[in-house]
């Protein structure tokens, strides 16, 4: 879509783009207080909703999943036409795999909402997990966060980031500057508004295919708040700070790493389109101080942008297409990796190996924690829970282990897959370099814990 040129003038931009700036900033990063914790503005309106409107939102996202796998069936009638048909139909064509996920996903959205899954699922809380708080979750938060995030994007935000941001982005991650604020939006509110602003960019040929694999498999990370919820259930607030510390270290660490490396130095620097894209150096610049460098951008993006009504209103319709495309598949392949988790002995198996490595590293009750190592490619949530008993070093090195994995497939893996098959971002390409994490963060946290028991923090 071509955007309307308004015409504001230097004054009238710089105004817009600092109140759309200070908004957005405040909805997704500023801490407030809140029944005795710190949150957001963003999570409290996504809690408050979930929570005063539970029966309500629960049809919605019923009603959102069931449509997502009606218009995958029907998007190969509506290929060649034109209008609102023709738009559904390229936002919800996908592979014959995909498809049928969805509408496996849509069946069983329907048993969840009725409750009537098997006694087993229940026990376990498969349903619960899945539909109630993931999908749940996902429902309300793109389409919402989607919303907020077309401030930063149509008015001048991004592009302020961007300039400020591309002296550290390019070097280390390899990565434009502007890529900052999908970092920004996983780290403080939710993998699925960073991986929304992503795919809003990359159609708009702002990002690489290379750069859509980094950001996606490298800095799609679990939220702030997330990281506190496991600190909690391992009994390790007291240790929050550092548990923070070494995450974003760990996340920071792999991704200057895995970005030289196979298989993400192979994926193409082309556009959407299939164009190559120059990878600008920082000495292209102009000379001009950086904030004014920001800032410029800012404003001038700000004065071209569309009437802000405009703007919100295609964000909502395009997150709901958005989280309508990929629910029903989270639905399905994150019942299936829980099932392959509570009621088959594949980890216990997979465990034996690792608990051979985790020996040799000298981890504490090595056999005991070794099926949560590899049992995060599931759901990032169980290896807390299967440690929750364990010793404080334990428990410590699973805590930060599991929440830098990063990849799982009750919902973050098959976000990835269905928003990015035209990359390709492909099942083997999660796989390994949930591998290539896993191996990498196994000597580095190894030698945290050691040398923190050596100094009696753990």
């Amino acid at each position: 879509m071509t955007l309307v040129t308004s015409g504001r003038s230097q004054q009238q931009g710089a105004v817009l783009f600092v109140l759309t700036f200070l908004l957005g900033w405040a909805f997704f990063l500023v801490p407030v207080p809140l029944s005795g914790k710190w949150t957001v503005p963003f999570d409290i309106l996504v809690s408050g909703l979930r929570h005063r409107f539970a029966s309500e939102v629960l049809k919605y996202t019923l009603l959102l999943t069931v449509c997502g796998a009606l218009m995958t069936l029907a998007a190969p009638m509506w290929r060649h036409h034109s209008g609102i048909r023709g738009r559904l139909s390229e936002a919800f064509t996908t592979t014959q795999w995909i498809a049928v996920m969805r509408v496996v996903g849509a069946g069983l959205a329907i048993l969840y909402f009725m409750e009537k899954e098997p006694f087993s699922w229940q026990q376990k809380q498969v349903g619960e997990l899945i539909w109630q708080v993931l999908a749940v979750s996902v429902a309300v938060i793109i389409p919402l966060g989607a919303v907020v995030v077309q401030l930063f994007v149509d008015y001048g935000g991004m592009e302020f980031l961007g300039v400020l941001a591309r002296p550290i982005m390019q070097p280390l991650f390899r990565l434009p500057g502007r890529a900052a604020l999908d970092v920004l939006a996983s780290w403080v509110g939710s993998y699925s508004v960073g991986l929304y602003i992503t795919r809003m960019v990359y159609q708009k040929g702002g990002y690489s295919r290379r750069d859509v694999t980094i950001i996606a498999t490298c800095f799609s990370t679990v939220s702030i708040g997330f990281v506190g919820v496991v600190a909690a259930t391992l009994d390790l607030l007291p240790l929050f700070p550092l548990l923070i510390g070494l995450y974003l270290f760990s996340v920071v660490g792999l991704t200057i790493v895995l970005v030289r490396m196979p298989p993400i130095n192979r994926k193409p620097h082309t556009d959407v389109l299939g164009k190559p894209m120059k990878i600008p150096t920082l000495h292209q610049f102009p000379p001009e101080p950086l904030l004014q460098r920001a800032w410029q951008a800012g404003v001038s993006q700000a004065r071209s942008a569309p009437p802000l009504w405009q703007g919100m209103v295609r964000a909502m319709g395009n997150g709901l297409i958005l989280a309508a495309t990929i629910l029903s598949t989270i639905v399905s392949v994150g019942t299936f990796a829980l099932l392959l988790a509570y009621f088959t002995p594949v980890f216990q198996w997979l465990g034996k190996p690792v608990a051979v490595i985790l020996n040799t590293l000298a981890i504490p009750e090595a056999a005991q924690i070794a099926p949560a190592v590899l049992i995060e490619v599931t759901e990032m949530y169980i290896p807390a829970l299967l440690v929750v008993n364990a010793t404080l070093p334990a428990r410590f090195f699973i805590a930060i282990l599991s929440i830098s994995q990063l990849i799982f497939f009750s919902s973050l893996g098959p976000m990835i897959l269905d928003m990015f098959r035209d990359v390709p971002i492909t099942l083997k390409d999660l796989l390994w370099l949930f591998l290539l994490r896993t191996a990498l963060l196994l000597p580095f946290l190894a030698v945290v814990v050691h040398g923190l028991m050596a100094i009696h923090v753990l």
